[in-house]
């Protein structure tokens, strides 16, 4: 760059000191005897600078050093005026000129920069030499169009008009005067000449300035040789007329007009700092070599044929098109020598340029294929899409977000755009070739880490972004780091797109915490594992609700239990604004209890949870003292949203006699007499203080004689909540108890727990629980299980003698998110005699920064183990376990055949699934496809059968295939990535996320409520319906039932059971427990077939048995004998297994008595009903999901500590009585 400064008079000395300049120094400059001296050196500065970018000073007078000793300097206010205001303050002064050039200050290189180096300017020489070659060659059309080679020439063409008249039938004789000569008129001839001239002109600069020492090479060029064949010719005729009407190929300017086209594009490109793809300048390249093929070939043709056959332009372009696409009609044809020459020319050329130029476009296509293309601007800004970024791209990955995704139906309009910075898999690509997919999922090849990637998708335009992990990478710290970078890759490409982002261990959360949404893992996995333990099959109850269904699974199945399990699994969670709803607007100003009640029994709907429009936070039940208000958003579990329901009422015609619809009863008409009178009473009974009556007006219903035995009635639900009416588990009341409690037990283990928050979060971003602590930390030492140490000498779970079951959780490494399965199981509304003892066996001993932080928590133990090893799990104390979770291990989540990463895990499981067959084992799995194998009988007809439903519900489209596998559906398997769809939904419904975490104890919103479980027992069955006890729950303690855990017996036919099963001596113990079910049939023997089918299946094999034992009788004695020995193959492999337990137990010091004591019940089936009708009958030992209300949030006004409401007993009974057949 060179900088020239002119300065006038003044020096540069002056004006950076910022001194005056002297008026005489300004309007005549002095010079000094030396200045020749100086002028010359200045030359010589100049001189050198002219070819070496530099600065040169133009100084007129550079000896004023004594004016500058004279001239005083400026105020400082002057100077920071001047600072302010810039060159404002001296408009009137000579300043500093500067001239800035990008170049050579030469004539040639001026020229150079304006045609050929600045990317504006040679753009539009460009496009004017275009326009030029455009403009000759409609030239010549039009001098064809108008030429008749009939007509004389000229002069110079005597002897052409003395033969033109014989030389029509004889097609050998050519008239060459015909090919050499055309008729041009005058005015054509001037505008032709005029473009040659400029042409010519133009091209000669062009190469004048772009030569660098070889003019052959400049001249051999074939756009030169082409640039004089087509302008000196005319520029020739300006000066000798008679060649005036001489021919000129001037069609040949069609190829300097293709390349000067495809410069013109690649300049336009470069000067709005845009980039073309290969594929559109490949492509483009082809079409323009075709079309000046072609025009060549016609123009060509057309000329040389005036000596033959006359063919016009139209014919000759008819017989190119025929003779390049391969068809050759014939019925044109070249007559003469020359133009058949012409054809073969262009044959040969044709054969030789264009199947390069496809063999360039298909490798560009191919390897387009593999990046993906681009998503073009016009369609980001016409139509909706989203972008997935994924690290690697696998089938099951894309099947489940392309399945929820479009679930729902405000989302088919929109495109996934998937950015994958691996290839496209060969599985996927199949999938993404079905129509279905085809036209609304494109796939790119490239990294979220790129701005011309992020461009590529669009990803300013997208509306939304979702970033998901590589959950099976062995490294799941280093795939949350590239997490985290494509986070923060895509807010800083995109600012305003919405962020979606999976990360997978907890401490990487907070990097990520400006996405829209975000859910971790790790947390979420062992959170839903801990409440597993506590709220059987709580995994199976969250997965059913983050998947979109419409309840159809199931429902062409023979199986009662199908059907009924498949319609209630169609129950998502929705929300509404109160004044816009039908379900919940009629109870504006009423309290939450009693619409969540009377929107349940009148619409089927339950109504879990609602926001206050001026709060953000959701609240789960937040209980009576709740006033539902219009414009609050209430949230609801139903089978579809109320947008997309009808409504049809059946109660029309009670409201036109006047009689009440809210009863008592849903259908009393429907109730025999005496369940009516037999569930009329007075909750005094079971009350500890019933004396105040202003409790028992409002809580009981009038008795009959004053019986004070009668079972309590449901009393109604209250609009307005009264203090008095409403039991709450009072956190005070239930200490006060724990403490009286255990002090009379042996031991004072747990009565000197304390209610706080934990002191030591192993992560950032965790939320803040209250929890049971230990007054003071337990040292180190003291949590090693099978140790002892100085502070206690006990080394196994015997010794310990805990009150409870144990919970054991094998991983492999002790990770922060095992914290969040320990504070679920130790949150302060779990009573204190039900906190059961966890014991975490791990692969690999856990370091001290996770021990300090669960050194708080009572009856947390660790132990180094595997559970391949049957002497970790004895000492562990697994027979003394009412749970066994086995979380997947990370070492094992990839391996070379995808699903085999789950095979050493199942193998395992299965083992401790014949060693110990009552203890309950909840399994993590990598592929929710490896289901099937858990509990695996080969030969179980009824598992076949199974794995047929499944393959008929996935050819149906359904999202939940897998949903009727028995292990899922009792909540004894699952699979994280089941909970990707959370993320999913999280794009429709921003508010699941937050309503997930609630659930499973993650957060702890003050007043939001918290979910647990209540079991049935036979002291409940008066309850009789699920809607009933809907009512009774929220007239007593004020919780909300969501859905049922229900078991059934079931006999699996297997020729060869893995079970051992002594028909002779388990009659006695099954006719004994047939007693109450008798009771119980002939009170509900007017219910639905779901409670009535076990028990007549029961009966019937009970009816089998005997009648078999009898046939046996007669029988010959070879059968007798055949039978005993598969009586006993079956008693000797259970036997066997028994006893190779107990003789470890023996090897190890540890008793036996424990393992004697455990049962077979693996003959049951389990399943999860979310939300049942109104009218679903109870059945003995169903476990209600309840969510109950946050007890601190009416602590200070509830004053019934000692009381207890009716359903109290059996819910704090349910950890305790759920395997009451083993005891420590």
């Amino acid at each position: 760059m060179n900088i020239f400064f002119n300065l006038r008079g003044t020096m540069v000395r002056q004006i950076a000191e910022d001194r005056p300049v002297p008026e005489a120094a300004m309007s005549h400059p002095r010079r000094s005897s030396s200045s020749h001296g100086d002028r010359s050196s200045t030359e010589t500065l100049q001189k050198n600078n002219s070819s070496n970018s530099g600065v040169i000073l133009d100084i007129s007078a550079l000896k004023m050093a004594e004016v500058d000793t004279e001239v005083p300097p400026l105020p400082p206010r002057y100077r920071f005026r001047d600072l302010l205001l810039g060159d404002q303050t001296f408009q009137n002064d000579d300043r500093v000129q500067v001239e800035f050039y990008v170049n050579e200050n030469t004539f040639k290189e001026r020229l150079k920069l304006f045609f050929i180096k600045n990317q504006r300017s040679s753009l539009r020489i460009r496009l004017f030499n275009f326009s030029l070659k455009i403009l000759t060659c409609a030239l010549y059309i039009l001098r064809v169009s108008l030429d008749n080679p009939q007509v004389v020439n000229g002069n110079s063409c005597a002897t052409c008009r003395n033969n033109s008249g014989t030389n029509t039938t004889e097609s050998a004789e050519i008239n060459w005067e015909l090919i050499f000569w055309v008729n041009r008129p005058v005015p054509l001839w001037a505008i032709q000449v005029t473009v040659a001239l400029i042409s010519f002109l133009e091209t000669m600069l062009i190469t004048y300035l772009s030569y660098k020492g070889n003019i052959w090479e400049q001249i051999f060029q074939i756009s030169f040789i082409l640039e004089m064949i087509n302008t000196v010719p005319f520029i020739i005729t300006i000066f000798w007329d008679p060649l005036r009407n001489i021919f000129v190929p001037v069609f040949l300017n069609c190829w300097l007009a293709k390349g000067a086209l495809e410069n013109m594009i690649n300049d336009f490109h470069r000067a709005i700092q845009r980039t073309h793809s290969a594929m559109f300048n490949q492509v483009f390249i082809l079409i323009c070599t075709l079309l000046c093929l072609v025009f060549t070939g016609a123009c060509g043709i057309q000329h040389l044929e005036r000596a033959g056959k006359h063919l016009s332009l139209f014919d000759s372009f008819y017989f190119c098109i025929v003779t390049f696409s391969t068809v050759g009609y014939g019925d044109v044809t070249p007559q003469i020598w020359p133009s058949k020459l012409l054809v073969v020319i262009l044959i040969c050329v044709a054969l030789v340029v264009l199947p390069l130029q496809f063999e360039e476009l298909a490798y560009l296509w191919m390897e387009s294929q593999k990046l993906g293309g681009n998503y073009s601007r016009h369609r980001a800004q016409t139509e909706k899409h989203v972008v997935l970024c994924v690290s690697s791209l696998k089938i099951d990955l894309l099947m489940d977000f392309l399945n929820e995704f479009y679930a729902h139906p405000r989302l088919q309009d929109y495109y996934v755009v998937i950015l994958c910075p691996t290839e496209i898999d060969i599985q996927v690509r199949r999938i993404l070739q079905i129509p279905l997919w085809s036209q609304r999922v494109i796939y790119l090849q490239g990294s979220a880490l790129k701005d011309q990637d992020l461009m590529r998708a669009k990803m300013d335009d997208a509306e939304a972004c979702f970033i998901l992990s590589s959950r099976n990478e062995v490294d799941r710290t280093a795939a949350d780091h590239q997490t985290i970078l494509r986070a923060w890759a895509a807010k800083d490409f995109a600012p305003n797109c919405p962020l979606y982002v999976q990360i997978l261990k907890p401490e990487n959360k907070f990097h990520v915490k400006f996405a829209d949404h975000v859910v971790c893992e790790e947390e979420f996995k062992y959170a839903m594992l801990a409440l597993n333990c506590v709220c059987p099959a709580t995994s199976t109850l969250v997965t059913l609700l983050v998947h979109t269904s419409r309840g159809q699974e199931g429902q062409l199945s023979p199986e009662q239990w199908q059907r009924t399990y498949g319609r209630c699994s169609g129950n998502e969670v929705y929300h509404i604004r109160l004044c816009d709803s039908k379900f919940f607007g009629e109870y504006d100003g009423k309290s939450f209890t009693y619409a969540s009640f009377h929107a349940h029994k009148k619409y089927g709907v339950c109504l879990i949870g609602v926001k206050k429009e001026d709060n953000k936070s959701i609240l789960l039940n937040p209980g009576p003292r709740h006033i539902m208000a219009a414009p609050d958003t209430c949230y609801y579990i139903n089978i579809t949203k109320e947008e997309n329901s009808a409504f049809i009422f059946k109660q029309e015609e009670k409201h036109n006699k006047g009689l009440p619809v809210t009863g008592l009863y849903d259908a009393p008409s429907r109730l025999p007499v005496h369940s009516i009178i037999a569930s009329m009473g007075t909750v005094a009974i079971d009350l500890q203080n019933p004396d105040p009556p202003e409790e028992s007006s409002k809580l009981t219903l009038p008795t009959e004689n004053g019986a004070g035995s009668r079972r309590p009635s449901i009393a109604p639900v209250l609009e307005i909540a009264d203090s008095s009416a409403i039991l709450p588990c009072d956190l005070l009341s239930d200490q006060s108890e724990d403490e009286t409690n255990q002090s009379d037990e042996e031991g004072s283990v747990g009565s000197d727990f304390v209610k706080g928050y934990p002191p030591n979060s192993p992560y950032i971003g965790s939320s803040p629980t209250l929890c049971h602590l230990l007054p003071q930390k337990a040292p180190f030492c003291c949590l090693r299980l099978d140790k002892g140490c100085t502070h206690s000498s006990f080394e196994d779970a015997k010794a310990y003698g805990f009150k409870n079951k144990l919970i054991i959780v094998s991983a492999e490494t002790a990770g922060n998110g095992l914290y969040n399965f320990i504070v679920p199981l130790r949150a302060y509304y779990r009573p204190r005699k039900e906190l059961n003892p966890i014991v975490l066996l791990l692969d690999n001993p856990p370091d001290n920064h996770f021990l300090e932080a669960i050194c708080c928590f009572p009856m947390v133990y660790f132990m180094a183990g595997t559970i391949d090893n049957l002497d970790n799990l004895l000492q562990c104390g697994i027979i003394y376990a009412d749970n066994l979770v086995v979380v997947d291990k990370e070492s094992t989540m990839s391996a070379e055949e995808d699903y085999m990463a789950d095979a050493k895990t199942i193998v395992n499981v299965q083992t401790m699934f014949r060693l110990f067959p009552s203890l309950s084992i909840i399994t993590e799995l990598t592929h929710p496809s490896n289901m099937r194998f858990m509990q695996f009988r080969a030969k179980d007809c009824y598992s076949l059968a199974l794995s047929k439903l499944e393959k008929i519900e996935r050819d149906k489209g359904s999202n939940l295939a897998f949903m009727f596998r028995l292990p899922f559906a009792a909540g004894r398997v699952f699979s994280i990535s089941m909970l990707d769809t959370l993320l999913y939904q999280s794009f429709v419904k921003d508010y699941m996320i937050a309503i997930a975490r609630l659930l499973l104890g993650l957060d702890t919103t003050p007043g939001s409520g918290y979910l647990c479980a209540m079991k049935i027992t036979e002291e409940d069955l008066w309850i009789r319906t699920y809607g009933r006890l809907f009512q009774k729950l929220c007239s007593s303690s004020a919780e909300i039932p969501i859905g049922i855990y229900r078991t059934e017996s079931h006999m699996f036919s297997t020729s060869e059971s893995q079970v051992s099963i002594n028909v002779e001596q388990g009659m006695e113990h099954r006719e004994r427990g047939e007693s109450w079910k008798e009771k119980t049939a002939h009170r509900n023997s007017t219910t639905s077939d779901q409670s009535e089918h076990p028990l007549l299946r029961k009966k019937s094999m009970q009816w089998a048995r005997r009648l078999s034992r009898k046939a046996n009788k007669p029988s010959s004695r070879a059968e007798r004998i055949s039978q005993q020995r598969l009586n006993l193959y079956r008693r000797s492999e259970r036997q066997e297994l028994s006893e190779l337990v107990k003789n470890r137990m023996k090897h190890l010091g540890l008793p036996t008595v424990g393992y004697d004591e455990m049962n077979d019940h693996q003959n049951t089936l389990s399943y999860v009903l979310i939300n049942p009708p109104p009218d679903t009958m109870l059945e003995l030992n169903d476990i209600v999901y309840i969510i109950r209300s946050d007890p601190l949030a009416h602590m200070p006004e509830d004053s019934q500590g000692g009381q207890a409401r009716p359903t109290t007993k059996n819910q704090q009974e349910f950890g305790t009585e759920t395997r009451d057949e083993t005891h420590l």
